[in-house]
C-alpha cells in the first residue's frame, strides 16, 4: 500500500509534430489519489488551434480503476466538443473496452437529478395545484360511488353479498377487542384528568358527567374512527393496492365488471353500517372506564355514579355521536379505497398508499369533527 501512495498519478503534456499533442499518464490512478488538474491539458488545446489529434500514452501507467476511466471520459467529451480526434491505441485493453461500453450506452434522458429548485411561490403554486387535483379526483370518486349506490337501491349493483357479510364481520365483531381496550383507557384518562381539578372543590361526583358527555358526544366516535382508520382503512388500501399490482382490477374491467361496485361499494357500505354500532359500544366502554375510576379511586358509590351519568346525558348527545360515527365511517372507507385504487404497480407503492390512507383518514376525521362541532354550536345543540 505504501508503494501505491508513493506514486501518485502524473500527467505529462508534450507536443509532437504539427497538430499532435501527447498526454502521458503515469503512476497509480486509483481511488484516494489526487487527480491532476484538467487545466494542465486543456490549456495546450485552447492555446494551439493547430492541434487536431490527441494521443493518449499509458506506457508508464502502474495501477488504475474508475478514477482513470472518469478522467479519460472527460477528455474524450472535451475533444469531441472541440472537434479533436483522440488516439487511444496506447490505452490498456480493459480501459478501451470499458470506454467503448460507456460510449455505446447513452445516458438516459432525465436520469440526472435536476438540481434547480423552484421559487417559494412556485412551490406553493405546485402544492396548490396538487391539492386541487386531489380534490377533483376525490369528487369524481365520490360521484362514482354515489351512482353505484343508486344502482344498489335498484338492485343492479354487481357485488357478492358474501363479500359484504365478510366485511361487516371484519369491521364489526373483529374490531371489538381493540375498540374495547382503547375506549376503556380513554374513559380512565378522562376520569383521571377531571378528578385532578374536581377533587379540589369536592365535586368529584361530576367526573361521571364529564366522562359521559365527552364519550357520548364526540370522544367515543373519534377514538373509534382513528382505530378504524389505522386498522380497516389501511387494510382496504393494502387489499386494493395489491389487486392493482396483480392486475386483478384490470381483469374485472376487462370482464365488464365495475371495480367500484364489486370492490369499493361493499367495503364502504359495510364500514358505514358498523361504525355507528362501534361508536355506541365505545361510548359504553368509555363510561365503564370512568366508572372504575369513580368507584374504586374516588369513593363514589355505584348507584351515585350511575344516577349522575343518567342525569347528565341526553338523547341529543347520543344522536350527535351517531352522526359523528357515520360520517367517520364514510370518510375512512373513502380514503382507504381511493388510495388503494390509485396505487401504482410496485410493492413500494402498496406501502405508500397504505400509509397515505391512514394519514388521510385521521386528518379527515379531525377536520370533520371540527366542522360538525362548529355546526352544532351554531344551531345550539
Amino acid at each position: 500500500m505504501g508503494k501505491v501512495q508513493s506514486e501518485p498519478p502524473q500527467l505529462a503534456v508534450t507536443a509532437e509534430g504539427t497538430g499532435y499533442l501527447v498526454l502521458g499518464m503515469s503512476g497509480n490512478w486509483t481511488m484516494g489519489q489526487p487527480v491532476p488538474d484538467p487545466e494542465e491539458w486543456q490549456q495546450h488545446l485552447t492555446s494551439d488551434t493547430r492541434i487536431k489529434i490527441l494521443v493518449l500514452d499509458t506506457s508508464r501507467l502502474k495501477n488504475w480503476d474508475s478514477v482513470l476511466l472518469t478522467f479519460l471520459s472527460r477528455i474524450k467529451a472535451y475533444c469531441e466538443q472541440h472537434k479533436i480526434a483522440v488516439e487511444d491505441d496506447g490505452l490498456p485493453p480493459g480501459v478501451r473496452r470499458l470506454l467503448a461500453l460507456a460510449a455505446a450506452v447513452p445516458e438516459r434522458t432525465g436520469a440526472r437529478r435536476d438540481t434547480d429548485r423552484d421559487s417559494f411561490l412556485g412551490r406553493i403554486g405546485s402544492r396548490f395545484l396538487d391539492g386541487m387535483g386531489f380534490v377533483r379526483v376525490m369528487l369524481g370518486f365520490v360521484g362514482e360511488i354515489f351512482l353505484a349506490f343508486l344502482r344498489l337501491l335498484r338492485g343492479r349493483a354487481q357485488f357478492r353479498r358474501s363479500d359484504l357479510l365478510q366485511i361487516i364481520q371484519r369491521t364489526g365483531a373483529d374490531a371489538l377487542p381493540i375498540v374495547s381496550l382503547i375506549s376503556v383507557l380513554v374513559g380512565l384518562i378522562l376520569a383521571f384528568v377531571g378528578a385532578v381539578q374536581l377533587t379540589l372543590f369536592g365535586a368529584q361526583i361530576y367526573v361521571a358527567s364529564l366522562v359521559a358527555i365527552a364519550m357520548l358526544r364526540v370522544m367515543g366516535a373519534i377514538m373509534t374512527g382513528i382505530i378504524m382508520a389505522g386498522r380497516t382503512g389501511a387494510a382496504f388500501a393494502a387489499e386494493l393496492g395489491t389487486m392493482q399490482v396483480n392486475e386483478e382490477i384490470d381483469a374485472l374491467q376487462t370482464l365488464g365488471i365495475s371495480p367500484i361496485e364489486f370492490l369499493v361499494l361493499p367495503r364502504i357500505l359495510g364500514l358505514t353500517l358498523m361504525m355507528p354500532l362501534l361508536g355506541i359500544y365505545s361510548d359504553f366502554m368509555g363510561m365503564l372506564g370512568g366508572l372504575i375510576v369513580g368507584v374504586f379511586m374516588l369513593d363514589i358509590s355505584f348507584m351515585q355514579y350511575y344516577n349522575q351519568t343518567v342525569y347528565s346525558v341526553t338523547l341529543t348527545y347520543f344522536w350527535i355521536g351517531l352522526v359523528h360515527s357515520a360520517v367517520f365511517g364514510i370518510l375512512v372507507g373513502l380514503t382507504g379505497c381511493l388510495k388503494g385504487i390509485q396505487c401504482g404497480r410496485s410493492a413500494m407503492a402498496v406501502g405508500q398508499v397504505t400509509t397515505e390512507a391512514v394519514v388521510s383518514g385521521i386528518i379527515s376525521i379531525i377536520v370533520a369533527t371540527a366542522i360538525i362541532t362548529v355546526v352544532c354550536n351554531f344551531i345550539g345543540i
